[in-house]
């Protein structure tokens, strides 16, 4: 059994107001080749396919595209698994018709932890994976908040709360493994933060509890599971050390402080129930820099990207000691008539310029529309079922302005 484990995809999410389509279908249209050439059996994707929980028509097709591409393909099983980018209700209201295409997509939380677990098929009709599909657990799914509570109160509940959900979802999965074929590997998909994982700057990972880092330990995962396949942090990784527990990171950079951290997929292979991991590594589709430092160390490195005819997308930092008035236009003549994208220009000299810092220290121009809402609401205390209206009437609001940008493209 061969499995190919990648995430984080975040598909219509732009880039200091530049849209990156062309990279997310280059992405796609890669993934897709990979699968049918290196024969895989199943596709695991635990979350953040979108960017946001109402993605564009652009975004859509190119996410049912490449569906079409790997049901035409051998590859015989994909499992996907909303994240907390994305809109459960939006990404399972396929899952009937998707389902006929042994495409298997949890958006909610369902009612019964059993409903998490799907037994896959070799070409023979055997038993030859079983994948505990877990979603993003969010916060009101998981408990009832309680007035008074203390935000170690709230963070201990909502990680005993997680811990308590994996242990039903994989007790289901054992004693169905048991039954079925007890020597076939089992797989957990999650998508969470577990303590001690790696970040970097401007890769847009916020936090996924209001109020709480919730940052679970790797030990609420129980040595049953043969393979765990993690979303939501976008650094390649693994979980405590272990190598049957990943995180894949994202394949594209979401920011430039991404730019050099190499991405790469998860091929796993099966021997039995033992995993041997392999990272393939992701083309890079469109060249992302940060220039950094003194006037002329700009300008002498822009000049060396502009000989070589690259067409990479910039941000231009300026980190020297003199006050520099002119930043801006020294910029632009530089790369005048180049393939150079400038797309965010900052002079660290001039207070103003300063990066925008919420009181996590993340930068706010690379808040999505939904969560700068969904801020808005907590801070005036909105919750509930008034909260949920809200959000789903905003929700309908950026739809039609996403429709709108899409038609127009």
């Amino acid at each position: 059994m061969r499995v190919l484990h990648t995430s984080d995809w975040h598909l219509g999410r732009p880039l200091f107001g530049q849209k990156r389509y062309e990279e997310f279908s280059a992405f796609l249209d890669w993934l897709a080749r990979t699968l049918q050439e290196k024969e895989v059996d199943v596709l695991v994707v635990p979350g953040d396919i979108f960017d946001s929980g109402t993605p564009s028509n652009r975004a859509q097709r190119l996410y049912y595209d490449f569906l079409r591409q790997v049901y035409l393909s051998p590859c015989r099983h994909v499992v996907i698994t909303a994240g907390n980018h994305d809109s459960p209700s939006m990404l399972g209201a396929s899952r009937e018709i998707l389902q006929v295409l042994d495409i298997h997509v949890v958006g909610n939380l369902p009612e019964d932890p059993a409903d998490e677990v799907k037994v896959l098929r070799d070409a023979q009709g055997k038993v030859a994976l079983i994948v505990c599909a877990v979603p993003f657990l969010r916060d009101a799914d998981m408990r009832l908040v309680e007035e008074g509570e203390s935000s170690g109160d709230k963070e201990s509940k909502m990680q005993e709360a997680i811990r308590r959900h994996y242990a039903q979802v994989l007790e289901e999965a054992a004693a169905l493994r048991d039954r079925l074929a007890p020597d076939v590997p089992l797989l957990c998909m999650g998508h969470l933060f577990t303590a001690g994982g790696q970040t970097v700057d401007g890769d847009g990972v916020r936090d996924l509890y209001v109020g709480s880092l919730a940052h679970v330990p790797a030990s609420i995962f129980p040595p049953c599971i043969d393979y765990l396949a993690l979303g939501h942090l976008h650094v390649p990784q693994r979980v405590g050390g272990m190598e049957h527990m990943r995180y894949s990171g994202s394949p594209l950079p979401m920011g430039f402080g991404e730019a050099s951290q190499p991405k790469s997929v998860c091929l796993v292979d099966f021997s039995g129930r033992s995993a041997r991991v392999e990272l393939l590594p992701v083309p890079e589709f469109q060249k992302l820099e940060r220039v950094s430092g003194s006037m002329s160390e700009i300008l002498s490195r822009l000049a060396a990207l502009r000989d070589s005819d690259s067409s990479a997308w910039l941000e231009v930092v300026y980190t020297g000691d003199d006050l520099e008035g002119s930043l801006r236009r020294q910029v632009e003549t530089a790369v005048a008539g180049s393939g150079l994208r400038v797309l965010k220009i900052r002079n660290a000299r001039l207070p103003d310029s300063q990066p925008r810092l919420d009181d996590t220290g993340r930068n706010l121009e690379e808040l999505g529309e939904t969560e700068v809402f969904s801020r808005c609401l907590a801070a005036r205390k909105i919750e509930g079922a008034q909260a949920d209206l809200l959000m789903r009437l905003y929700g309908e609001i950026l739809t039609a302005m996403h429709e709108t940008d899409s038609n127009a493209e």
